[in-house]
Order: structure tokens, then C-alpha cells, then sequence
């Protein structure tokens, strides 16, 4: 196994268990102010995980220059405005299907990869990603209970327009987060990698923690106030954003995010074995596209 997929399979199971520890934020928070905790509480420990790179490991700290920096912003910028069009999108009564939409997140980063750092794919990692994407499409219709005359017919909705700027957003998050590692030009990838990391979270935590103060008063104390959760999901945030950051910077980010979305496969598991919840058949069948996908990019990509 490459080092890329076990790093990638940990990130998102981080992830997915940074997403179930926000769940307890709900109703002390807003959900501004929990989006907020995962930047908040992970640039401090982010900042300690370059620090003991440096020292522990003996790792020389990187030299910053004009390209790094600005992938940092615009990766910072990027993953904020899908934060705030996809509450933009739920405001709308018929979000369902803009939030099917927004789930084309992998394919929006193979196409973003290509244009802006001239990433390749293969035939058979092109192939993956397509089955993997339907497969994220037939779980989000599943479990929206949209049907595939309201997604077809509802394509020129705004609500499904923001929902493809959402994926846009946070696919080239990715991308410009990936091409701020590759512009360090660092010997060490993990070096590279914590160092993109720590720079972009304090950018994110900063210009987060300017917008509440001035759109929401008072949501800044709040989440210091409850800082037994926040800083649960801020540790689950950090492990999570090491892990992705460091398999962006080994491999082309459509691939990882490809496999990233084993996510959905853990979260079918935890739905079906450990909450006994129903699935319906649509859900199951993307389940199976998704691991097939997965399967095809990890064997043949």
C-alpha cells in the first residue's frame, strides 16, 4: 500500500469523527460559530506539529515565497466560501438538490487540478473518479429522498447552481492547498505539508474570527466558553487536515479526494451496524459505486 492511501483513509476517518463531535455543538453554537471551532482550536496544535517536525525531527523549516503564500489565501478564501454558500443553499426550500450537486466536489478537483497545476490522470483513475462521483450522487439522492426527474429538471434552480459553486470551492480549496505545499519546493513532504497546514489555518481563523465579530457579536466568546467540544473537534480537525494535507502534497489531489470518500463508507457502516438506522436501496447501491470506485483507483490508477 502506498503511503498516500493509508494517510488519505486515516484523514477521513478523522474526518468523519471531527464531523459527529460538531453534531454536540449544535444548539450552543451557531452554525457559523461551529464551522469556526475546527480553525480555532486545530492552528495552535498545528503550529506545535511544525515545531516538533523542526526540532524532533530535524527537519529545516521551509522558506515561504510569493506563489506559497498566495495558494495559501486563496485556499483559506475558498474553503470559507463554501461554508458560506452552502448556508446559503439551505436557506432555499429545495435545497436537496443543490446539496446533491455540491457532492461533484471530485470531479470539480480533477478538472481544477489540470488547469491550474497541470495534474494528469489516467484512463482508469478518470473512469474511478466518474463511478465514485455517481456513486456519491445516488447516496445524497437517496438520503434527500430527491428523484432523478427533480435533479434533471432542477438543473437551472438557483439553489443547484450554488450547489456547483459549492463544489467548486471547496475543489479548489484543494487544489490551491496542494499547490501551497508544491511551492515550498521542501525535501520533506511532511515538513511541507504541516507548514501549508499551520500558514492556512491561521489565515482561516483569522478571517473567520473577523466575519463573526462583525456578523454575529458575541459568538467568539461563545465558542471559548465551550471549549470542552470545540477543542474535541479541533484535535479530530487537526489529525484530520495533517493527513489530508500530506497526501495532497504525495499525490495528485484527485485521487485523494477519490479515496477520501470512503468517508461515506464509514459513515454507511456506523448508520447500518451501530445506530440500526434504515438504508434505502438507492443509498446502498452508492455505497457499492463508491467502493468500487475506490477499489479501481487504488488497483488500476
Amino acid at each position: 500500500m502506498e503511503p498516500w492511501v493509508a494517510i488519505t483513509i486515516a484523514a477521513a476517518f478523522f474526518q468523519n469523527l471531527r464531523s459527529a463531535l460538531q453534531k454536540h455543538l449544535k444548539g450552543r453554537l451557531s452554525t457559523s460559530g461551529a464551522a469556526y471551532v475546527r480553525f480555532f482550536y486545530a492552528w495552535p496544535m498545528a503550529l506545535v506539529y511544525v515545531y516538533a517536525l523542526h526540532a524532533w525531527g530535524d527537519l529545516p523549516l521551509p522558506r515561504p515565497n510569493t506563489l506559497f503564500l498566495l495558494y495559501c489565501v486563496l485556499g483559506s478564501v475558498a474553503q470559507i466560501l463554501f461554508t458560506v454558500f452552502l448556508l446559503w443553499m439551505f436557506s432555499y426550500r429545495n435545497f436537496a438538490v443543490g446539496t446533491t450537486f455540491s457532492k461533484l466536489e471530485v470531479v470539480q478537483v480533477a478538472i481544477l487540478g489540470a488547469i491550474i497545476l497541470g495534474d494528469r490522470l489516467s484512463a482508469v483513475a478518470v473512469v474511478a473518479i466518474v463511478v465514485s462521483a455517481f456513486g456519491v450522487v445516488a447516496m445524497s439522492i437517496g438520503q434527500s429522498k430527491v428523484t432523478l426527474r427533480a435533479l434533471l429538471g432542477g438543473f437551472s434552480e438557483k439553489p443547484t447552481l450554488i450547489g456547483l459553486a459549492c463544489a467548486a470551492f471547496v475543489g479548489g480549496s484543494v487544489v490551491f492547498f496542494r499547490g501551497a505545499s508544491l511551492a515550498l519546493q521542501h525535501d520533506n513532504a511532511a515538513m511541507a505539508a504541516a507548514y501549508a497546514l499551520a500558514v492556512s489555518l491561521l489565515i482561516q481563523t483569522l478571517l473567520m474570527g473577523a466575519y463573526l465579530r462583525w456578523r454575529e457579536p458575541g459568538e467568539l466568546t461563545r465558542v471559548i466558553r465551550h471549549w470542552r467540544w470545540a477543542g474535541a473537534v479541533g484535535v479530530t480537525a487537526v489529525l484530520g487536515s495533517i493527513g489530508w494535507f500530506s497526501a495532497f502534497t504525495l499525490e495528485n489531489a484527485a485521487h485523494v479526494r477519490a479515496l477520501g470518500q470512503i468517508e461515506l463508507v464509514f459513515t454507511y457502516i456506523a448508520t447500518t451496524l451501530v445506530f440500526r438506522e434504515h438504508v434505502n436501496w438507492r443509498e446502498t447501491l452508492g455505497m457499492v459505486l463508491v467502493v468500487a470506485g475506490i477499489l479501481l483507483l487504488i488497483l488500476g490508477g
